[in-house]
C-alpha cells in the first residue's frame, strides 16, 4: 500500500535545509539525447565458479529471483558476462563434467581468490539453460595459453551449448564471444614476456579470433559476433600502447575475424587493493571522482562510435582485486554504482558489467553460502545467499529506466559538488528523474543536511503538477545492510521484495528535500 503525504508534512520529518538549488529539466528530450536500455547495469561474472552461480543439476533460485526481479521492471533481462580472469586458465576436457578448480591459498587481502586452473566439460556450458528466459550472454575464451586447441573445443562446447532445445527454447543466446581478457597485461601476469606489445597481440587475436569465428559459423549476418579490446588500461592515442584507436590503426577491423567485431569492450575499476592499504568510501562516492573515471575513456570511445561500433564497460567495479572493505559492500558503494552508471550513458557507454565472483567485496549478489568472511577470511557462521547494498542501485536505475524501450536520459545541470540528476524521457517526453546526494553521511557526524531542490521546466509539452517521489533509505554511507527502496527490502532469504510500498506525493512546486547519503526517484504525474 502506497502512502501519499504533502510536501508541509515531509518538512517536519527531515533534517534541517541547508542549501537550495534550482534544476531546470526540458520537457522534451533534447537532440541527442541518449538511448538508454533496461539491461544498462548487468553482470560479469569470474568464471572459476560459474556452476555456483547457474546451478549444475538444478537452477540456483536466488540467483534467478534476483534477475528476474529486474526483468520485472524493465522487460529485460540483465546481459551476463562470464569470464575474467579465468577464461585465460581454462581448459576443456570430454573427461569432466562440469568443472575442476585448483585455488589460491586465501588471504585476509583476498579472501576468494580465483582459480589459477580451471579445466570444464561440457555441462559446464550447458548449464547457461538455468538463466532467465531471454537472457543475453557475452562469453570468454582463453587466448593466454596461446593454446589453439584450447580455444578450439571452448568454442564448440559454447556452440553446442547454445544449440541445445533447452537453451534455444528459452531464447537465451550466446551473442558475444570475447577472445581472452586482459591482454595488455600478459606482459607482467606471466603470460607473456616483458617484449609483448599491441603489434603481437592484434596478430595473436586475428589468427585464435579467426579459428573460433570459423568453429562457431559466425559472419557478418550472423546474430553472434566478437568482441573487441577487452583491455585492463588504456594508453588512448597513444598508438604504441593498448587501446581502440592503436587496435583500429593496426588494421584490426580490415582482418577477417576483426570485420565481425561489433562491440569494443574496456575494463574500468575506480581504485584498487591488490596489495591491501585504506580506500576512502568518500572518495569513492565523490562526484567529480565518479566522472573522471568515466571521461578518461573519452577518446576511446569516441573512435569506437566513429568507426560504427557500440562501446561497453564489459568489466568494472569499485576497487580492482574483488574490492575494499567497508567501503565497496557499502550503501555509499550502492550511491556510487548509482552516479556511475548514469553518468556513463552521457559520454556514450551503452551497457556496464559489474563484475561478480563467489565472496568478492564488491557483489551486488552473494549467490552461494559462504563460509568465510569476505573482508578478512576468517571463518564464519554460514552465511546464506544475499544481496548486498550495491544491489539496490540496480533496482533504481532499473525503475528510472522502465519498460517502454524507448527510453532516453539526459544529466540535469547542477551547479553543486555533491549533488547529480538525472531526466528520463518515454517516447520522447519526460517521466522521470533521479537525484543523488554523495556527501558520506557516517555516525558520529551530527545533523544530517539536506538540499531542497526546486523545479522550473523549458520547451513545450506536458509540464506535471504533481509527482511521486521513492527514496533510498540509508542510515549511513558505511552501512552494509538494512538499506530500504521505497520501505522495501530486498535483503529477504530467497531474494524477492518484501514489505509495504511507502512513495511520497507533493506538488510540483513544493520541490523535494535530498539528505546526505540518499538518492530518490521523481516520477512526474
Amino acid at each position: 500500500m502506497s502512502r501519499f503525504m504533502w510536501g508541509a508534512n515531509f518538512i517536519a520529518l527531515v533534517a534541517p535545509i541547508v542549501s537550495s538549488i534550482d534544476v531546470t529539466i526540458p520537457l522534451v528530450a533534447p537532440s541527442g539525447a541518449a538511448s538508454v536500455m533496461g539491461n544498462l547495469v548487468s553482470l560479469s561474472i569470474e568464471q572459476d565458479r560459474w556452476v555456483d552461480w547457474a546451478g549444475t543439476t538444478e537452477p540456483n533460485t536466488f540467483f534467478n529471483n534476483v534477475l528476474d526481479n529486474l526483468v520485472q521492471i524493465t522487460n529485460t533481462p540483465p546481459f551476463v558476462r562470464i569470464g575474467a580472469d579465468s577464461e585465460d586458465h581454462t581448459d576443456f576436457s570430454y573427461d569432466i563434467e562440469y568443472e575442476e578448480d585448483i585455488f589460491p591459498a586465501s588471504s585476509a587481502v583476498t579472501p576468494y581468490p580465483e582459480a589459477t586452473s580451471i579445466t570444464v566439460g561440457q555441462g559446464f556450458y550447458d548449464i547457461i539453460y538455468h538463466l532467465p528466459e531471454g537472457t543475453q550472454v557475452h562469453w570468454g575464451v582463453n587466448l593466454r595459453e596461446y593454446n589453439l586447441t584450447a580455444a578450439y573445443l571452448e568454442t564448440v562446447a559454447l556452440t553446442n551449448a547454445f544449440s541445445s532445445s533447452a537453451v534455444v527454447e528459452k531464447n537465451i543466446t550466446l551473442k558475444f564471444i570475447e577472445v581472452g581478457n586482459e591482454a595488455d597485461l600478459y606482459y607482467n601476469n606471466g603470460g607473456r614476456n616483458s617484449s609483448w606489445n599491441v603489434q603481437e597481440y592484434v596478430s595473436e587475436w586475428e589468427e585464435f579470433a579467426y579459428n573460433v569465428s570459423k568453429t562457431a559459423n559466425l559472419s557478418n549476418t550472423s546474430y553472434t559476433k566478437l568482441i573487441g579490446a577487452a583491455f585492463a588500461g588504456s594508453s588512448h592515442n597513444n598508438l604504441s600502447g593498448f587501446s581502440p584507436q592503436a587496435i583500429f590503426n593496426l588494421g584490426i577491423l580490415e582482418s577477417p575475424a576483426g570485420q565481425l567485431i561489433e562491440t569494443i569492450s574496456q575494463h574500468q575499476y575506480s581504485g584498487s587493493f591488490c596489495t591491501g592499504g585504506g580506500a576512502v568510501l568518500q572518495d569513492l562516492m565523490t562526484k567529480s571522482y565518479i566522472r573522471g573515471n568515466i571521461s578518461v575513456f573519452n577518446s576511446d570511445i569516441e573512435a569506437t562510435i566513429a568507426n560504427g561500433l557500440n562501446y561497453i564497460l564489459g568489466e568494472t567495479n569499485s576497487m580492482s582485486c574483488h574490492g575494499a572493505p567497508n567501503v565497496s559492500n557499502t550503501a555509499g558503494a550502492a550511491l556510487w554504482l548509482l552516479d556511475y552508471s548514469l553518468y556513463a550513458t552521457q559520454v556514450g557507454i551503452s551497457r556496464i558489467h559489474f563484475h561478480e565472483g563467489i565472496g568478492y567485496k564488491y557483489n551486488l549478489i552473494q549467490p552461494a553460502t559462504l563460509n568465510y568472511s569476505i573482508l578478512d577470511g576468517s571463518p564464519i557462521a554460514p552465511l546464506a545467499p544475499h544481496v548486498q547494498a550495491p544491489y539496490y542501485a540496480a533496482i533504481i536505475a532499473a525503475e528510472a529506466i522502465g519498460s517502454s524501450g524507448t527510453t532516453q536520459a539526459v544529466e540535469i545541470a547542477i551547479d553543486e559538488n555533491d549533488v547529480s540528476g538525472y531526466a528520463f524521457y518515454e517516447n520522447g517526453s519526460l517521466s522521470k528523474a533521479v537525484f543523488i546526494n554523495t556527501i558520506a553521511y557516517f555516525a558520529g557526524a551530527g545533523a544530517r543536511n539536506s538540499t531542497h531542490i526546486d523545479f522550473s521546466f523549458t520547451g513545450s509539452g506536458y509540464t506535471a503538477e504533481e509527482m511521486k517521489v521513492k527514496t533510498l533509505n540509508i542510515g549511513y554511507a558505511s552501512d552494509t545492510t538494512n538499506l530500504t527502496w521505497g520501505g522495501q527490502t530486498y535483503e529477504t532469504s530467497d531474494g524477492r521484495v518484501s514489505g509495504p510500498l511507502t512513495v511520497d506525493a507533493f506538488p510540483v512546486s513544493s520541490g523535494v528535500d535530498l539528505q546526505e547519503t540518499e538518492a530518490i526517484l521523481v516520477t512526474f504525474l
